[in-house]
């Protein structure tokens, strides 16, 4: 995905996104007085700490790992298997304040829009079993021989990413006309399972951790992100040419925000070695 990609508009259209309208109303307003100006970001998937606003992935990831450890479970991956060996792209909430205030100080960027995210290129066949490791669990050989959820595929109204260049990419026959929500398992009726919650119950009590981050956590976020049936590859070639040097490795920023999260008693800290 590249920053000048256009913004479409479908028939039906999309459903408004207020984020559109705060962009519209900054430009009005600079077209308004000259003396100012506006600057964009395009953050995705954003992993961060926020102690009472959890959308984000680390809290939610975290939490799921953890909980999964104390109900004594195999690392299942919950959303889409298709996924799982595609690629995305993901921003740490620290790079992202980074890129604000380097935005802001350089005359370059100036009523231009940017992607923000963290460099890399990630998948989660590569950090799906790093986060097991992290807290000790394990993933069976053939994770997705079972099917964890009786419910069907969730369609979208949106096309995937590349549907709306394929007739200038010339792969019209091999886009499919909408979007798929592939989870194998719905997270947020996962989180509200009788045994989940007395799970989580027990390990906040024990471990001291603040007791409602668990009813905080967006569920139904992760299920989305981990759902998606397209790769998302986005490219920082525009901020690059901008003189904009940031980077952050995905996993690294990740493991960075677990530690924060446990030393915010939102997640325990795991003690001992993994088990493989």
């Amino acid at each position: 995905m590249e920053d000048s990609d256009p913004w479409h508009r479908e028939d039906p259209p999309l459903p408004p996104i207020f984020y559109e309208r705060q962009r519209n109303i900054l430009r009005s307003f600079c077209e308004r007085h000259k003396n100012a100006s506006w600057t964009v970001t395009y953050p995705n998937d954003v992993i961060g700490v926020a102690k009472g606003n959890f959308m984000n992935l680390a809290t939610t990831l975290g939490l799921y790992a953890a909980i999964t450890r104390e109900l004594g479970r195999d690392l299942e991956f919950p959303g889409s298997e298709t996924f799982y060996t595609k690629f995305d792209c993901f921003t740490s909430a620290k790079l992202h304040a980074e890129f604000c205030e380097w935005a802001v100080l350089e005359p370059r960027a100036a009523n231009e829009a940017f992607n923000v995210v963290n460099g890399d290129v990630e998948s989660w066949q590569n950090m799906w079993p790093r986060l097991a490791r992290r807290f000790g669990l394990k993933i069976r050989p053939d994770q997705f021989a079972a099917k964890l959820e009786p419910d069907g595929p969730t369609e979208l109204i949106e096309k995937p990413p590349v549907g709306f260049l394929a007739e200038r990419s010339g792969v019209v026959r091999k886009v499919e006309p909408s979007s798929r929500l592939e989870e194998r398992m719905d997270l947020a009726k996962w989180s509200q399972q009788d045994i989940v919650k007395k799970a989580w119950d027990q390990l906040a009590e024990r471990e001291g951790l603040v007791k409602d981050a668990f009813e905080k956590a967006t569920w139904s976020y992760l299920g989305s992100v981990l759902g998606r049936n397209f790769d998302l590859v986005i490219s920082m070639s525009k901020a690059r040419e901008r003189g904009w040097t940031g980077y952050t490795d995905t996993w690294q920023c990740l493991q960075d925000f677990f530690r924060q999260l446990e030393t915010e008693k939102i997640l325990p800290r795991i003690h001992g070695d993994a088990r493989w």
